[in-house]
């Protein structure tokens, strides 16, 4: 493994080498790193090793979780193509009604990690594995926590960003001036409701087109249920050889007045399984007025950025704005551009930390389309990754790191 360059005094900051990053993506890229498996497993103990190699304090936690989000959001999506059918008829009218009320609802608090009562009700919870290092001061009182993810996506062929380039080849302008990612997941919360107030104000041919909907939307979520694996370089083991390049530089260049937490969670493709057992096991030992959370995800597109929030349905800008303040003045002064504005429909690790008042910012990178290069795609491969993007991800959290220890 490639030894951690120390800077030079004329050096901007540091970053980390393109060969340490790279070999970190190479071991576990390999490894199919689906929720709940044996694979997942395996990435988990490797990282964990890995960071102890390197002087962290680290474990594995073993927690639970659901091996998937696109199985209920199909089941839900099924259920209100029913109720619309159901309401097509007199007789059926109400209860088509009602239960398509009740799905959009179970659809809305799924996806915006709520309760999740559908997935407790008829799924059964599997095992999980988050990684949790410590590094740094280990007595100070103040806590950055480094989060990142080693579990793997499956695709499907929604996730197909041909429509995206096209747009953006041809009206590149739009493009630029939209900072927010579509709500993909309002059509699929959206149906279902349309199918219960259709079927209440008795216009059939308005209910029939929403049942429709969810039928579609149910066909696209079981396609991505059966779809294979994919290797999950971008997404997110960029963010996973940050986490060790962190550990490497650290124990390099130690640093006194913060403590570190790096912190590898499972689960995350089955929307935020890990980081909501991490909250539920390491929150009550974590002050809010002392503890900062910088999120990692997918960082090797082209360009690096960080986004102000996000939100499936609605959007929530991340707790504390003045880190990210802090996070974009440490950037700047070490002279790293990240590109700021920016705000996904998606969901990420950050929404746990963020609703339970942690001060959070995430790193992330897009492309020319403003997309994230190979997302959930099996060209998600080693050899796509932009390295110098992580680098200067790496670099950012590190100048971080070094500003809240002061």
């Amino acid at each position: 493994m490639p030894r951690i360059a120390r800077p030079s005094p004329t050096d901007a900051a540091w970053r980390p080498p393109i060969e340490g990053l790279r070999a970190t993506i190479e071991a576990l890229a390999p490894l199919e790193r689906s929720s709940g498996t044996a694979g997942e497993r395996e990435a988990a103990d490797w990282i964990a090793a890995r960071l102890e190699d390197l002087g962290c304090d680290a474990s594995v936690d073993e927690e639970s979780a659901y091996d998937s989000f696109a199985v209920p959001v199909a089941g839900m999506s099924a259920i209100g193509a029913a109720a619309g059918v159901m309401a097509l008829s007199r007789r059926g009218r109400l209860a088509g009604a009602a239960l398509s009320a009740l799905a959009a609802a179970g659809l809305a608090d799924d996806v915006a990690n709520g309760a999740r009562w559908f997935r407790r009700a008829t799924m059964k919870s599997k095992p999980t594995w988050n990684v949790v290092a410590e590094a740094g001061d280990r007595a100070a009182a103040r806590t950055l926590v480094v989060l990142a993810h080693h579990d793997a996506a499956r695709s499907g062929r929604v996730f197909d960003q041909s429509l995206q380039r096209w747009l953006g080849d041809r009206f590149p302008g739009i493009i630029e001036r939209i900072d927010t990612s579509l709500p993909l997941w309002w059509p699929v919360v959206g149906a279902p409701a349309g199918v219960s107030v259709a079927a209440l104000r008795r216009q059939s041919g308005l209910t029939a087109a929403a049942a429709s909907v969810c039928l579609l939307a149910t066909a696209a979520l079981a396609d991505i249920a059966r779809s294979p694996i994919v290797p999950g370089a971008n997404d997110n083991l960029t963010a996973v050889a940050a986490l060790v390049a962190v550990a490497e530089y650290l124990r390099e260049q130690p640093l006194t007045g913060l403590r570190v937490l790096l912190v590898s969670c499972g689960s995350e493709e089955t929307l935020q399984g890990g980081a909501r057992a991490f909250a539920a096991r390491h929150f009550a030992a974590l002050d809010r007025e002392q503890t900062w959370v910088l999120n990692l995800e997918t960082i090797g597109s082209p360009e690096l950025m960080m986004l102000e929030g996000e939100g499936t349905l609605v959007m929530e800008d991340y707790h504390g704005r003045g880190f990210r303040d802090l996070v974009a003045r440490a950037a700047d002064r070490a002279r790293i551009p990240v590109r700021r504005g920016m705000r996904a429909r998606s969901s990420t690790d950050a929404v746990i930390t963020s609703r339970a008042g942690y001060p959070t910012a995430t790193l992330s990178s897009m492309d020319r389309y403003k997309a994230l290069s190979n997302y959930h795609q099996m060209t998600d491969t080693p050899d796509n990754v932009r390295y110098e993007t992580v680098a200067a991800a790496t670099g950012v959290v590190d100048a971080v790191a070094r500003e809240l220890a002061g």
